[in-house]
């Protein structure tokens, strides 16, 4: 009851929150639904009648704060009539809610995935994602929410899992920096186009559309305000009448008859027919451009009043200066809320999430016996933990002995005694809390299970209950020498070689800001693991694991059912290297880099830089759709879009200006973005052309069509392959006509 009673508090407390800012849509504000608990279905059986009691209890407790707006519960089969059940997952098309009374909505459309340290980076196509909303639609759909839509940071510890990384770009359409994920983002804005030009026969119709077998893999439905005749042409019936036309086989091309005329349907696609007639748009046919960012502006410049006097020659020939400045971290107890009993504690319940680091420290007396048995067998003793979350590491007499990583493994680390009393040093670390799960509050953290020294003559050493003696955190991180009015508070000395790839070691330097609005990252690959502040802002965790070699292919194929280790990139690489720093934490001069290094890192290798996209692509056949633009305009009654063109369309980020086309080919041109090439038929004039359209400009279009360039090679299919770099510019040109 007292958990429920807390839930109720806080429940209460945003509603009122909700009202008093007039954010309802009653009161003018954009909140339409609201959601109580979130895919408690899926846990909900772990506590049996209780979940039960528990989920219909959260349901009326929620239907009674009188919010005027319907709730919603994710995976929620069972939930009550009052509250609407909807989908999260990849796919939503054939989920069916659990009354005819309420609307299919899709609260979680997935559109890329989270990344974990050590493995690779989940890429979901464009394509796919497009696939997915327009079977949601086509299938009845009646609200959709994509997560996530915007990348973001796990700044500071947020970051949970656990083992997430810092970055929780996502894979989503608007990246983790703000930029625009093309051609995700412009794929997807095409597909909505699309869906809302069918807004008028999609509303028109009160049950399930119309639904119409065109073959074995292959279907359609129709939204109408009245029957239609599937084998006839829809011109002059007077209906409104959107279709959309599915191909759900993962290998074939097909082609369907319907509405008197062939249509050719890609493997895993659907193409979106507003009028019945007309295909506006095919989710296999990307239009959007190819973004390619980039991290860009040198290494990072030392703030102009902290010069460095002197450079040092790095271990790799590179340099750094001597403006970094050094501080040990002590290993085990250094005083504060220390404390000494008996046994393993389980780790967040002693530090309360007030910090990653637990330290647990005992002593081990050593015999000369002991030591003259391993020095006779050539052998050392180990520590052996059954159990270990995240990251342990073992010292003994204040010098690193070994680490392990992982989820509820266990440890089995040698270890070198001298003869007397030895100190043994654990440090357990948490890389994020467990964020999902039934019986959070017994997930944990820490050891479980014996903690034992073997290899001894006379057997093992039981320390499971021996007196251990615990501090929480780092001293450097509760004397809060990450921020800039607290630096007197550690002792610094300036860094020598020797002082690279040293563990358990605070480092700082300052610098200046990069000039500009992009936004700013900072490269910590050259740093093993820890955490990082900029002038007292708690970056977040960095850790340079690297994931698998093996996991990803050099290209994806699309087509077929989404999960998360399809289509992965970057194995054989650190997870995550760049790190973002926003813009609102730094000054013009003299910030404040502070990281904490727990494994050894090189710190003169850190970069400062900006991120923006530098390339931009696009390949355009003249067999593509015409522009949905096109869609506005009427020629009696009707839309007319098989006398226009397609487009090819360009655009740099705000603020910066398209300054060179690096290759512009009409014809046949090979290749992809970065890799283009011409092929045997190429019109000369397309560099010219192009280049006069849209260098100088922010964004451009041309028309894709012989009209333009001519016809270089008569009866062939011609694309329209370009690619041109961005650059940052002081004053953005008004586009010119489009071509």
């Amino acid at each position: 009851m007292f958990q429920q009673a807390e839930m109720q508090t806080f429940v209460t407390k945003i509603v009122d929150m909700m009202k008093a800012e007039k954010l309802y849509s009653w009161q003018g504000g954009p909140i339409i639904l609201q959601q109580i608990e979130n895919e408690y279905g899926n846990i909900q059986s772990k506590y049996g009648q209780a979940g039960k009691r528990y989920m219909q209890w959260a349901a009326q407790m929620a239907l009674g704060l009188d919010t005027g707006i319907p709730w919603v519960m994710c995976r929620q089969t069972d939930a009550p009539e009052q509250i609407l059940d909807t989908c999260n997952a990849f796919y939503c098309d054939g989920f069916q809610p659990n009354s005819y009374n309420k609307p299919k909505i899709w609260t979680e459309d997935w559109d890329g995935w989270y990344a974990n340290w050590g493995g690779p980076l989940p890429h979901r196509p464009a394509k796919d994602s497009a696939f997915a909303v327009a079977r949601f639609y086509q299938r009845g759909g009646s609200l959709q929410n994509y997560y996530m839509y915007f990348g973001g940071t796990n700044f500071a510890r947020t970051a949970g899992g656990p083992l997430q990384i810092t970055s929780y770009d996502y894979d989503a359409p608007v990246n983790e920096y703000g930029f625009l994920r093309q051609p995700k983002w412009g794929h997807l804005k095409d597909l909505h186009t699309a869906i809302k030009l069918c807004e008028p026969a999609l509303i028109a119709v009160d049950g399930s559309p119309q639904y119409v077998k065109l073959g074995s893999m292959q279907e359609a439905h129709v939204y109408s305000n009245g029957k239609v005749q599937t084998n006839r042409s829809m011109t002059g019936n007077g209906l409104i009448c959107s279709a959309f036309l599915a191909n759900i086989d993962e290998h074939k091309y097909a082609s369907v008859w319907i509405f008197g005329k062939s249509y050719n349907l890609p493997p895993w696609s659907v193409s979106i027919l507003p009028d019945c007639e007309n295909v506006a748009f095919n989710t296999a046919h990307v239009g959007a451009q190819t973004s390619v960012f980039t991290f860009e502006s040198g290494s990072p410049s030392h703030s102009s009043r902290h010069k460095p006097s002197l450079l040092l020659p790095g271990v790799d020939g590179s340099y750094f200066s001597s403006t970094w400045w050094t501080s040990k971290e002590i290993i085990g107890t250094w005083g504060g809320e220390s404390f000494a009993t008996q046994g393993i504690l389980e780790h967040l319940n002693v530090t309360k999430d007030t910090s990653d680091y637990l330290w647990y420290t005992t002593s081990v007396n050593i015999s000369d016996e002991d030591v003259g048995f391993w020095s006779s067998k050539g052998v050392l003793p180990a520590l052996k933990i059954d159990r270990i979350r995240d990251v342990a590491r073992v010292f003994v007499n204040g010098e690193l002995a070994g680490s392990q990583v992982g989820h509820w493994v266990s440890l089995k680390q040698p270890v070198q005694f001298v003869q007397g009393l030895n100190k043994l040093t654990l440090l357990s670390e948490i890389v994020g809390l467990q964020n999902y799960g039934a019986f959070l509050e017994k997930d944990g953290a820490g050891f479980r299970g014996q903690v034992k020294l073997t290899g001894l003559p006379n057997g093992d050493i039981d320390l499971t209950h021996s007196v251990w003696t615990y501090q929480v955190g780092l001293k450097g991180e509760f004397s809060m020498i990450y921020a800039p009015e607290k630096q007197a508070c550690a002792e610094w000395s300036g860094m020598q070689i020797d002082d690279i790839l040293s563990p358990f070691t605070w480092y700082k330097t300052m610098f200046d800001a990069p000039k500009g609005t992009d936004p700013v990252a900072i490269y910590l690959g050259s740093m093993g693991k820890g955490q990082a502040w900029v002038n007292g802002h708690l970056i977040g965790r960095y850790w340079s694991l690297v994931a698998p070699e093996s996991g990803c292919s050099s290209s994806c194929n699309y087509p077929g059912a989404y999960s998360e280790s399809k289509c992965q990139s970057n194995c054989g690489m650190p997870t995550q290297s760049w790190y973002h720093i926003p813009r609102e934490w730094l000054q013009e001069s003299d910030n404040l880099l502070v990281l904490f290094e727990e494994t050894g890192g090189d710190p003169s290798k850190i970069s400062l830089e900006v991120h923006y996209t530098k390339t931009i692509c696009s390949r355009i056949s003249e067999s593509y759709y015409p522009p949905l633009s096109a869609w506005s305009r009427l020629t009696s009654g009707r839309v007319l879009v098989d006398t226009i063109a397609p487009e090819l369309r360009l655009r740099c980020d705000d603020g910066h200006l398209i300054t060179k086309i690096t290759f512009a080919s009409y014809g046949t041109p090979s290749g992809g973005c970065q890799n283009f090439s011409e092929g045997k038929c190429h019109a000369l004039s397309t560099l010219a052309l192009v280049s006069e359209a849209c260098v100088g400009n922010n964004e451009c279009a041309i028309s894709v069509s012989n009209d333009v360039f001519g016809d270089p090679c008569r009866g062939v299919l011609k694309d329209l392959a370009v690619e041109a770099e961005c650059s940052l510019s002081s004053a953005t040109k008004e586009p010119r006509d489009e071509m």
